[in-house]
């Protein structure tokens, strides 16, 4: 019955068949390749792995292991690896009303993330709110406003709490941050914040002994002080008064040199590469860049920077080729591969391979996020220096080499953390290609698929081609993929009566 059915299939069918396969399988690896692209996994691979292979028994209940007291060499490492994954204020974020919010008015898109936002609302609530805040009504309103998700709703309870009080400083720092839609709007608010700010911490000096519910004031009425003092910094090198914001930050690092997390030493370098002091810079990283110190793009880089500034205008590939390197372009390369093993991301930004978006107002340290931040403010350092980026262009890859298993082993680093991808995803917008490494390779299922695709289209297209000659080819293959059963149909048949075998045959 079988060899009946193929003969009576006409070569329509089998164009037919081929172009459907052929369309499936490219739906299919379509949504395959969106599905890797956004999430980093099959998702074939991860439904047979989630849903088929209990439903098969794949799943083998180990015995447990006895647990032993981890050395002193792997906590260490895992600390290590806990803070590199740890998600970190951006030092240099942007003002959301005069920044951010005028980007969505020119292109219609989101450049923060619902996540990375909630990480600045935890952050207001922790640095700008303490238990003492019942006592003051202003201090009140402004403690609900922080947990406000709307931004009229947060603006609305700042201007209430101005009413309650005018020397609320919270209340300032929230309307420079959202309502102001310009920089030199923000200066003023936060002018006004840096007086009622510093009237309020002299008074939390001299009572803050007495309780601790006073010690705690005191605590939050220092985080005010030091965010306005900085962000007035920031606004002063915004408005072009670098030399005024240099010395604002340096200020601040004399008065408050306990506040080295916040990473304000990276707003001076920046302000000092614009001003083009470049030994103050190097003064500033023999501090900061020190081996008990948390590192970052911007120390590792800048240092790079410097180094190949001393050999970038005479650097020639060709003759380095010929002559060798010479002990200062040595430094020079060490330092980029340093940087490069630290956060590889950064190098596509600053060569231009690869577009550059608004910094989110979190970053990832040694991930994409972090890379972003780093280029969007020092890309116009490394252009100033002639030859930087040609120095930096054909030395940056050779660092890959050094390092060709970089989530099992560093060179001068710790291992590079796994976490980044999937936290750079959480914190980047959607519309940004979020940078990967190391490059993950295509799952088995997108080979497959693909490889079903080209097959079936090449099917379909030589089946409209030469119709006659493909159907015999067809009706051959399937021949020969059926001779098995004929076979076995004869077996039968001598064993089986002829009426009953024709009724089986026709039910």
């Amino acid at each position: 019955m079988l060899t009946v059915f193929l003969s009576t299939l006409t070569p329509k069918f089998y164009v037919a068949l081929t172009v459907t396969s052929s369309l499936i399988s490219g739906l299919i690896l379509g949504f395959e390749w969106w599905y890797f692209r956004k999430y980093g996994t099959s998702f074939i691979e991860q439904v047979s792995v989630s849903h088929l292979r209990p439903l098969i028994g794949g799943v083998e209940n180990s015995p447990p292991t006895p647990s032993f007291p981890a050395s002193n060499g792997e906590n260490e490492t895992n600390r290590q690896n806990l803070s590199e994954c740890k998600v970190w204020r951006n030092p240099l974020n942007l003002f959301r009303g005069a920044e951010y919010s005028r980007y969505t008015w020119v292109t219609g898109k989101e450049p923060l993330t619902y996540y990375d936002m909630n990480l600045s609302a935890q952050d207001h609530q922790t640095f700008f709110t303490c238990d003492t805040d019942s006592l003051r009504p202003s201090d009140t309103v402004m403690q609900k406003a922080w947990r406000e998700r709307n931004p009229q709703a947060r603006i609305k309870a700042a201007h209430q709490a101005l009413e309650l009080s005018n020397d609320c400083a919270t209340a300032y720092v929230l309307l420079a941050e959202e309502e102001a839609t310009t920089i030199v709007d923000a200066e003023k608010y936060f002018k006004q914040a840096l007086k009622a700010g510093e009237s309020v911490y002299r008074k939390s000096q001299n009572c803050h002994s007495q309780s601790p519910q006073h010690e705690a004031q005191l605590r939050r009425d220092t985080n005010v002080l030091v965010y306005v003092k900085r962000r007035l910094a920031m606004c002063a090198r915004k408005l072009g008064r670098i030399r005024e914001a240099a010395k604002m930050m340096r200020d601040l690092l004399k008065e408050f040199p306990l506040f080295s997390m916040l990473n304000i030493h990276e707003n001076l370098l920046e302000a000092l590469l614009e001003l083009q002091a470049y030994a103050e810079v190097q003064a500033v990283l023999a501090k900061y860049d020190d081996i008990s110190l948390p590192k970052s793009a911007a120390i590792c880089y800048t240092a790079a920077l410097l180094k190949a500034r001393a050999v970038s205008e005479r650097f020639s590939p060709e003759t380095a080729s010929k002559r060798g390197l010479s002990a200062a372009e040595i430094n020079a390369v060490e330092a980029i591969h340093r940087a490069v093993e630290f956060n590889p991301h950064v190098p596509k930004y600053l060569l231009e391979m690869k577009s550059l978006i608004l910094p989110p107002e979190h970053i990832l340290k040694r991930g994409d996020s972090e890379a972003v931040a780093y280029a969007f403010f020092h890309l116009q350092h490394w252009k100033r220096i002639e030859g930087a980026l040609n120095l930096l262009h054909c030395t940056w890859e050779g660092t890959f080499r050094m390092i060709p298993y970089p989530l099992e082993k560093g060179h001068l680093f710790y291992p590079y953390p796994s976490c980044t991808e999937t936290a750079d995803r959480e914190l980047l917008p959607t519309f940004h290609d979020v940078s990967v490494y190391p490059q993950k390779e295509l799952p088995f299922f997108i080979h497959f698929t693909a490889g079903l695709c080209s097959f079936s289209a090449m099917l379909a297209l030589l089946m409209h081609q030469f119709p006659e000659l493909m159907v015999v080819f067809a009706k051959s293959f399937f021949g020969t993929l059926l001779s098995p059963f004929s076979f076995l149909r004869e077996k039968i048949e001598r064993f089986v009566p002829s009426g009953l075998w024709h009724q089986l045959t026709h039910v």
